[in-house]
């Protein structure tokens, strides 16, 4: 299958305005008097953005020929000229085939040109398949290719998590809860609470590809096709893993694209609130964080200022993915059954939030790979009320209830704020006075490191815990099985 080629449509559009088009290649129009206006042009013609689906235009057309000969339909002759004349295609595109202001979108476009490569066995192409069978199934074949790069983009995001967790094993922090101080855990830890939202987003990208691997093509406009072709031979041949079942919803079933952009805004959201993170703790105020230079910026007012933008961008493209998701949620609930123009829409809501999507991963990527933890920043914030539940924890390990402990604990947290002090300056005797378990060894309770290392319940953030929970995330990360391909030559 050949690479994506990214073209300018605007400017070959522009560079061939004026210039003297030919015969129309329209795949329809034999019942109209008078051609299109061109208002109506500017609103229907969707090659600016379905250009990208050409390689799998071909893909499919490629395969319809050879089904098409299956069926007797064409010969075995017409059939390989029409897999000649795509090839040549193929080429044309592949060098920058400049885009005419006739061509209404990728497949009208690909038509014209087979025309020009072999003549009018090219019209032969079109029967008994629709645009709207067409169209679904480029998408799909696009859309189970893109599954995989964005795996891919977001497994980089986990390795370099898993990186510098590696490093953090035994640096402590704060951990919040409303953001309030909470109780300290690892670096390692809260750094891996980001790298298994985004394992939760791999399985969810798996689906939606299961989901767009089923083959709508032969479903026609509407009804199915009219000639004996083999769809299970059309499955095989493009790689996908299933046939649609009912010809009416195949031509209009979109939920494979909902799915993709549901999966899409997660994994946006899961991004946003990684770079919130890092972007407070790279506050002056926090410090635990320093940003390098790659994917920062400065002011042009102020020389001192290093701005996280980078992260910043992350942040905000979620929206814009939770936007992509939601239009596409509105067009679909007002749609009657089968086809609509409204479904033309679906591919813009698409690539939109999964460019974004392609250009937000490598950039959050390489924005935390070169971030430096400032460990002693980290420690620093550290206070001995964030032990406060090791206290209570305490005194129910002398047999206190925990309602009866936490009821004390509050009472010495109470005054030491009253006093201005930290717990570990408080006397042994307000201890006493708040609950006679208190003894001497109760400041052991009140060390950071030891409330770290007693949290060794699996998932936890003890040092035994945390090292299990980075072994499993190298088992994540191994890479998974061949998948079947969905770019299988024809």
């Amino acid at each position: 299958m050949p690479a994506m080629i990214d073209v300018d449509i605007a400017s070959a559009t522009d560079a061939t305005a004026g210039a003297a088009v030919g015969k129309s290649h329209k795949l329809w129009g034999g019942r109209f008097g008078a051609g299109p206006t061109p208002e109506f042009d500017a609103l229907n013609n969707s090659i600016s953005v379905d250009f990208r689906l050409w390689p799998y235009d071909i893909q499919l057309s490629k395969a319809w020929a050879v089904a098409l000969w299956g069926a007797n339909v064409l010969t075995l002759d017409e059939s390989k000229t029409l897999e000649r004349g795509l090839d040549a295609v193929r080429a044309r595109l592949a060098a920058g085939e400049p885009v005419r202001p006739s061509d209404e979108d990728v497949h009208t476009m690909i038509d014209r040109l087979l025309h020009e490569e072999v003549g009018d066995v090219a019209s032969k192409l079109h029967t008994g398949r629709s645009r709207n069978d067409q169209v679904a199934t480029a998408t799909r074949l696009w859309t189970m290719e893109l599954c995989q790069r964005l795996d891919h983009a977001v497994r980089v995001l986990q390795g370099v998590l898993l990186e510098q967790a590696e490093s953090l094993q035994t640096a402590l922090m704060p951990s919040y809860t409303h953001m309030q101080r909470a109780i300290p855990v690892s670096g390692a830890h809260w750094l891996l609470s980001h790298f298994w939202p985004l394992e939760r987003d791999r399985v969810r990208l798996r689906a939606a590809a299961k989901s767009a691997a089923v083959l709508p093509l032969g479903s026609g406009a509407v009804a199915g096709c009219a000639y004996p072709i083999s769809r299970v031979l059309l499955q095989g041949t493009l790689g996908f893993d299933a046939i649609t079942p009912n010809s009416i919803d195949a031509v209009s079933d979109r939920d494979f694209v909902a799915e993709v952009l549901f999966s899409a805004t997660m994994v946006g959201t899961h991004l946003s609130r990684l770079a919130e993170d890092l972007i407070i703790y790279g506050s002056s105020e926090f410090g635990f964080v320093q940003f390098g230079e790659g994917y920062t910026s400065g002011s042009s007012m102020m020389p001192q200022k290093r701005n996280p933008d980078a992260l910043e961008l992350a942040r905000g493209s979620a929206a814009r993915m939770l936007g992509n998701l939601t239009a596409l949620l509105a067009t679909l609930k007002g749609l009657p059954t089968s086809y609509n123009k409204d479904l033309q829409d679906d591919k813009r809501y698409l690539f939109d939030a999964t460019d974004t999507l392609l250009l937000v991963l490598p950039a959050t990527a390489g924005a935390l790979a070169e971030c430096r933890f400032r460990t002693e920043r980290m420690s620093a914030a550290l206070s001995s009320t964030m032990m406060a539940t090791d206290l209570a924890d305490y005194l129910v390990r002398k047999g206190a209830t925990f309602r009866e402990a936490h009821g004390a604990v509050g009472m010495l947290v109470r005054e030491s704020e009253r006093k201005g002090v930290e717990l570990t300056a408080l006397p042994i005797s307000s201890f006493a006075a708040a609950h006679p378990r208190f003894d001497e060894d109760v400041f052991d309770a009140l060390n950071a490191e030891r409330s770290v290392a007693q949290r060794e319940a699996e998932g936890g953030t003890g040092p035994v815990a945390v090292r299990a929970q980075i072994e499993m995330a190298r088992v994540a990360l191994q890479p998974p099985p061949t998948p079947r391909s969905s770019n299988v030559a024809v």
